[in-house]
């Protein structure tokens, strides 16, 4: 969920627009490089580091000049294996100068799982440092600088001698000397991985014309100039922390502030965004949550940020954090693909994304027919989620949609019958208002009845100790599925007491009749992606197989109790026992 096409990217701005203009159509990344190739502006803080942007563009001609002079024939793809500091930026700007593509390494990923993505994407250079080189351990792949692999991927370990003396020979590179004069806006730029939540990720195309178109359009919308210190502490190997903040920073000419630690941290975030004079934070998956659940202190308004611009936080957090910082947020929709637009206007209700071009419809995925409008109670809670909630879909064939790399059946996947399939759930009002309502694999299905988990959640998060609650399929021992949800608790809560959670749910009068959890599992700390999305696919199959403490209702609509271990013993064989 990230903005994701010229159109997309616009969505939820203030009404009336600011600089700079909506870019050139030939306009690329290197363009933009080059642009801020003579600014004596401060153009990056991390930590200590203070940076103009003629220093940054100057580091990026060394490394542009490097990969020019080893670059060999087939794919000139560089992967990039760092936390957010400041060479992953002298990178991304060197390869846009000299024509290579970017390969987000996931830093979450360790040995066969990551090569298995640098295989993939057929890398000829890995970017690494010492501390990021052990996720590599016990890999099929070298991990010292000149290594030559199966694969043919040189692994260049920045914090070495050996790579300090290599770059020194390109010192006196400059960016108009090492611009590929091949890179127009159509030359692909990154390959950017999805999230990978419910199986293995796939490596979208992104362009440098579109990223370009991005990065104008959302510092367009968001009023962003050379003025502006934007944070982006969501890691840089991922499309939102391209397309919702470096790439809008640089085509604005703003400061790119990064965390100190090279990771977003909630409890460095306000030291962070104070040191830096950050005016802009952009965000993807549970950072507001993770921030507001830190304590609250009398002074959280006194600090200089603007506005934020995000998407999958709730609308009680993107509320709260407006109130506890004294900062406008915008809540939106966007996918990594980029094939469907929802665009907030001025009248759009709480918890809404927008409204959506003329084609863009919610379908029921089994029969392709059009969901009826959502229908809501006098409190805005949803009454009629079963029918109403469906997969979000534009019939205009997601023009923003550049395609996967060497994966044709997700290609087709997403685009069926000229129609692009977003894979995202979603429901729309009477108004033609849009919400969403969690992915295609958030489907669960209980006694013959399909729902989706996002309003499960929503409800779950209301409760005042509740963090973050994930919900999601677990087997039934007879068919179907079971619901079991997964609730990160505030700091200093272990459990939910007595009757507490059976009260709480029977007094939400917007749970669906098989809504309520089956199995809750209890935790500090739900299992997240590098990009704050948590990850059910390992809740999945932990079922309730796991260390934390879990409870049930023996008898579905009774009270919560702890499961024995004979308990879950008995359950797993009946699972194994179930007719398939």
């Amino acid at each position: 969920m990230n903005p994701a096409d010229d159109e997309a990217a616009a969505r939820g701005g203030p009404a009336t627009p600011a600089t700079p203009a909506t870019p050139a159509p030939d306009e690329t990344i290197a363009a933009g490089v080059l642009a801020r190739a003579a600014d004596g502006r401060l153009g990056l803080v991390a930590g200590d580091t203070r940076l103009s942007h003629a220093e940054v563009a100057a580091r990026a001609a060394a490394r542009a000049s490097w990969l020019r002079a080893r670059r060999t024939d087939g794919p000139f793809h560089v992967a990039v294996l760092l936390d957010n500091v400041p060479e992953y930026v002298f990178w991304l700007q060197a390869a846009a100068l000299a024509g290579a593509v970017v390969v987000g390494a996931n830093p979450t990923h360790r040995g066969d799982e990551l090569v298995r993505d640098l295989t993939h994407t057929e890398c000829q250079f890995l970017v690494t440092d010492s501390a990021s080189l052990p996720l590599l351990e016990g890999a099929r792949l070298g991990g010292v600088l000149g290594t030559v692999t199966s694969r043919n991927t040189r692994v260049l370990v920045l914090d070495t001698d050996a790579a300090g003396r290599e770059l020194e020979t390109h010192a006196d590179a400059t960016p108009a000397g090492v611009l590929d004069p091949s890179v127009t806006p159509a030359s692909l730029g990154y390959l950017l991985f999805t999230s990978g939540t419910s199986g293995a990720p796939k490596a979208c195309l992104c362009s440098q014309g579109r990223l370009a178109r991005i990065g104008a359009i959302v510092a367009q919308m968001y009023a962003l100039t050379a003025e502006d210190v934007c944070y982006v502490a969501m890691p840089l190997f991922h499309s939102n922390a391209l397309m919702a903040g470096w790439g809008p920073a640089l085509m604005a000419g703003s400061t790119v502030a990064l965390p100190a630690t090279g990771r977003f941290s909630a409890s460095g975030f306000l030291p962070d965004v104070r040191a830096a004079g950050a005016t802009y934070f952009n965000y993807v998956g549970k950072p507001l949550s993770y921030i507001l659940a830190t304590p609250e202190q009398p002074d959280d308004a006194d600090n200089p940020l603007v506005r934020a611009f995000g998407n999958e936080g709730s609308a009680d957090d993107v509320a709260r954090f407006a109130e506890r910082f004294g900062v406008m947020v915008t809540d939106s929709y966007g996918s990594t693909e980029g094939g469907a637009t929802v665009q907030r206007t001025p009248d759009t209700p709480p918890g809404a994304l927008g409204r959506a071009p003329e084609g863009t419809v919610v379908l029921d995925p089994e029969t392709g027919t059009e969901c009826p409008p959502a229908r809501f109670d006098g409190h805005g809670r949803l009454l009629n989620a079963e029918e109403a909630i469906g997969e979000l879909v534009s019939k205009g064939g997601g023009a923003g949609f550049e395609g996967y790399w060497r994966n044709d059946d997700a290609e087709r996947a997403r685009l069926r019958e000229g129609w692009y399939w977003t894979g995202d759930l979603a429901y729309r009002d009477q108004a033609g208002f849009f919400y969403f309502a969690g992915r295609d694999h958030d489907w669960l299905r209980v006694d013959g009845e399909n729902f989706a988990s996002a309003p499960i959640e929503r409800i779950l998060s209301r409760h005042p100790d509740v963090v973050l609650a994930a919900v999601y399929a677990v087997p039934d021992p007879s068919v179907g599925d079971q619901v079991m949800a997964a609730l990160q608790l505030r700091p200093g809560v272990e459990s939910l007491q007595g009757t507490e959670l059976t009260d709480f749910l029977a007094a939400q009068t917007d749970l669906g009749t098989k809504w309520a959890p089956r199995f809750v599992r209890l935790t500090n700390e739900l299992p997240i992606t590098a990009t704050n999305k948590v990850l059910k696919r390992a809740l999945r199959t932990e079922r309730w197989n796991c260390s934390e403490p879990v409870l049930w209702q023996r008898e579905r609509g009774g009270v919560y109790v702890p499961l024995r271990p004979d308990e879950a013993a008995a359950l797993e064989r009946a699972v194994a026992d179930r007719p398939l």
